[in-house]
C-alpha cells in the first residue's frame, strides 16, 4: 500500500488570483493501467483485485474510473475495429462493476461510502444495480482507453484523439485520448443514486486522459522519447486544418522516421530510429510547412487555437497512463545479474534499483513527459513476470506452498523473466494544476496489483482527488505561471501541434482496416471458417455450373 501523498505545489503558489480563493470542490478519479497480452481478462480473477484498489486509502467508490489497456485484443481484432473488441471491453466492465458491488458491500457495515444505500439494498435482494457505466471506449490499433462514471449526466461533453507510431503510422503501438468536461452538479462528492435531476448545475472541470503503448525493448530508450514527442505534437482532439481552415496547405509528407511528419531530421549511419538525436530531431523539425500567402509562422491567435486541441489546452487537466515501456538498463541483463528482490532484508531489494529508472531520469532531464509529475513509486517492478506452473523457482515459492490467497484468489506462481530487466513499464503520470490556484491533485494510492494469469504486466493504479478548476480560473493561474517563469507545459508547449498528423493517421487506418482483416482471414479459426465456407461455396457452384 503506497503512502498517501499530496502533489508539491509550485514556487508561484504563493500568489492566489482572486477566483481561486475559494476551496475547490474535487472529483475522486481513479486510473488503471494494464498490459492485457491480447487475452480476454478474467472477470472472476481480476474483480477482487480491482475491488481491493478501489478501497486503498479510501471509503468509498470515485466518481470516474478510467482504463488505459495495451494489447487489449488480438492484432486483427483490435485492428478491424470496436465489433470484435466489444467482448474485451465488456470483460472489463464486468470487473468493474463486480469489484465495486463488493466494495460497496465491504464497507455498508463500517463507513460511510458517500452512498444511500440503495445499491447495497438491491445486492441483497439479488438485483444489483451496476455502479459505472461504461461512457465511451476508445482504441487506437491495440491501445484503448475506456472510461466510466457512477454519474455519466455529469459528463457534459466528450472528445477523442488518436495517433499511431507502428510501422507506417500503424496503431500497433500508440496513443489513444479522451478529453471530457466534468460537472459536479453542486453534489461536492456527496453522491446519492436515486438521481431525479434536482441537482444544480454546479462548477465544471475539464481532463484529458492519454492511454499510450510506446516503444519495447531496453534499447529503444530515444525511440520511446520520440513517441512521446509525437503524442505531445499529433494527439490532437479535432483536425488542426479544419480549426484553422485555409491556413495550411494539404500534406506531402509520408510517415517518417520520427512518425511526426517532419523531414528535416539529422543524417546518422544507422538505419534504426531509436539512435536519433531527439533534441536536434526536435530542433529540425518543420511542424508548420509554409503557410498558405506565403508566411512562414503562425500569428497568436492561431497557436493559441493549435494549443487548445492539444493535450497541453491550457483549461485541462491532464493524465498520461500507459505501458510506457522504459527500463532500468539499455542493455539486456548479463548471465546471473543481480535482480529486484522483494525481500526486505536482501541486499537488493526492488528500491534499490529505483535510481536506475528511465522514464524518471528522462523526465527530470526534459526530454519526455515534459511537466508531469508521479507519486512515489512503492511497488516492486511490473514487467517481465514469467507465470509458472508450479511453485518451483517462483519467487513466491514459500507462498504458493503453503496455500496462500491475495484478495481471496490463489496466489499465482510467477518470477522475473531472466532476458528481460525487471522494470516499472506501467505507469500513471499526472500534470499538476498551475500553483496559483492554491489546491494541487492528491494522490491517495499509488500501487500496483497482484500478477494475474493471463499476462506478463501487472496492473498499477493511481486514485487521486482532483480540484475542480474552472477555465477562467486555469487560464488566470496560467497567467501567473508564465510571470514566475514556471514550466508547466500548458503555458509554454514542449513542441509544435503536428498540423498534418490527422491526415496521415487517416492513411494509416486504411492500411490498418486491410491487414486487420488479412490477419483475421489468415491467422484465425473464424478466418479459416470464412476461407473454407468461401471454398465450399466455389466448388459448390463449380459443379453446379459444369451439370448445367
Amino acid at each position: 500500500m503506497g503512502p498517501r501523498t499530496t502533489a508539491p505545489r509550485s514556487p508561484s503558489s504563493s500568489s492566489t488570483p482572486p477566483a481561486a480563493t475559494m476551496t475547490p470542490s474535487t472529483l475522486d478519479l481513479l486510473i488503471l493501467t494494464f498490459n492485457c497480452a491480447k487475452n480476454l481478462i478474467n472477470a472472476a480473477v481480476f474483480a477482487p483485485h480491482l475491488q481491493a484498489a478501489l478501497l486503498e486509502n479510501a471509503a468509498g467508490l470515485p466518481d470516474m474510473v478510467v482504463f488505459s489497456l495495451q494489447e487489449v485484443a488480438p492484432l486483427s481484432y483490435a485492428f478491424i475495429g470496436s465489433y470484435f473488441l466489444n467482448p474485451y471491453y465488456a470483460r472489463v466492465e464486468e470487473a468493474l462493476n463486480l469489484a465495486s458491488i463488493g466494495a460497496l458491500a465491504a464497507t455498508a457495515t463500517g463507513g460511510d461510502d458517500s452512498d444511500d444505500g440503495s445499491q447495497h439494498t438491491e445486492r441483497q435482494q439479488g438485483k444489483p444495480k451496476p455502479a459505472y457505466t461504461l461512457v465511451r471506449a476508445k482504441n487506437v490499433g491495440m491501445t484503448a482507453v475506456l472510461l466510466f462514471a457512477r454519474d455519466p449526466a455529469a459528463l457534459q461533453r466528450i472528445e477523442e484523439a488518436e495517433c499511431g507510431f507502428g510501422a507506417a503510422d500503424m496503431g500497433n503501438k500508440g496513443a489513444v485520448g479522451l478529453r471530457v468536461t466534468w460537472t459536479d452538479r453542486g453534489r461536492g462528492g456527496d453522491h446519492n443514486d436515486d438521481d431525479d435531476g434536482t441537482f444544480e448545475l454546479g462548477k465544471t472541470t475539464e481532463l484529458t486522459f492519454v492511454a499510450t503503448h510506446l516503444a519495447a525493448m531496453e534499447w529503444n530508450l530515444k525511440k520511446r522519447n520520440s513517441n512521446w514527442r509525437t503524442i505531445a505534437s499529433g494527439l490532437t482532439f479535432a483536425n488542426p486544418r479544419s480549426v484553422l481552415p485555409g491556413v495550411f496547405p494539404p500534406s506531402q509528407a509520408a510517415p517518417t522516421r520520427d512518425r511526426t511528419g517532419n523531414k528535416n531530421l539529422p543524417q546518422t549511419d544507422s538505419t534504426d530510429e531509436s539512435e536519433v538525436d531527439d533534441d536536434e530531431a526536435a530542433a529540425a523539425s518543420d511542424d508548420y510547412p509554409l503557410l498558405q500567402g506565403g508566411r512562414a509562422e503562425l500569428d497568436p491567435e492561431h497557436s493559441s487555437t493549435l494549443q487548445d486541441i492539444s493535450i497541453f489546452k491550457p483549461t485541462s487537466h491532464l493524465f498520461v497512463a500507459g505501458d510506457l515501456n522504459y527500463r532500468i538498463s539499455e542493455t539486456t541483463p548479463p548471465p546471473l545479474a543481480p535482480f529486484p528482490s522483494l525481500d526486505p532484508a536482501s541486499d537488493n531489494y526492488f528500491p534499490t534499483f529505483l535510481h536506475r529508472d528511465q522514464l524518471t531520469q528522462e523526465r527530470l532531464a526534459g526530454r519526455t513527459l515534459h511537466g508531469l509529475a508521479e507519486a512515489p513509486i512503492g511497488f516492486a517492478p511490473t514487467y517481465k513476470c514469467n507465470v509458472l506452473d508450479d511453485a518451483e523457482g517462483a519467487i513466491n515459492e514459500a507462498a504458493v506452498r503453503a496455500g496462500a490467497t491475495v484478495h481471496g484468489v490463489a496466489e499465482v506462481p510467477w518470477k522475473f523473466a531472466s532476458h528481460r530487466w525487471p522494470g516499472w513499464t506501467d505507469r500513471v503520470l499526472y500534470l499538476d494544476v498551475p500553483g496559483a490556484v492554491g489546491r494541487g491533485v492528491d494522490v491517495r494510492a499509488y500501487d500496483s496489483m497482484p500478477v494475474m494469469r493471463s499476462s506478463d504486466h501487472r496492473p498499477v493504479f493511481l486514485r487521486v482527488s482532483v480540484p475542480v478548476v474552472e477555465a477562467e480560473v486555469m487560464r488566470a493561474a496560467l497567467s501567473r505561471e508564465v510571470e514566475a517563469d514556471g514550466a508547466d507545459p500548458r503555458a509554454a508547449p514542449p513542441v509544435k501541434v503536428d498540423v498534418h498528423a490527422w491526415e496521415r493517421r487517416a492513411a494509416a487506418r486504411q492500411k490498418e482496416i486491410v491487414v486487420g482483416w488479412t490477419a483475421l482471414l489468415w491467422s484465425t479459426k473464424e478466418g479459416a471458417l470464412v476461407l473454407a465456407t468461401l471454398l465450399v461455396l466455389g466448388v459448390s457452384s463449380w459443379w453446379l455450373v459444369r451439370g448445367w
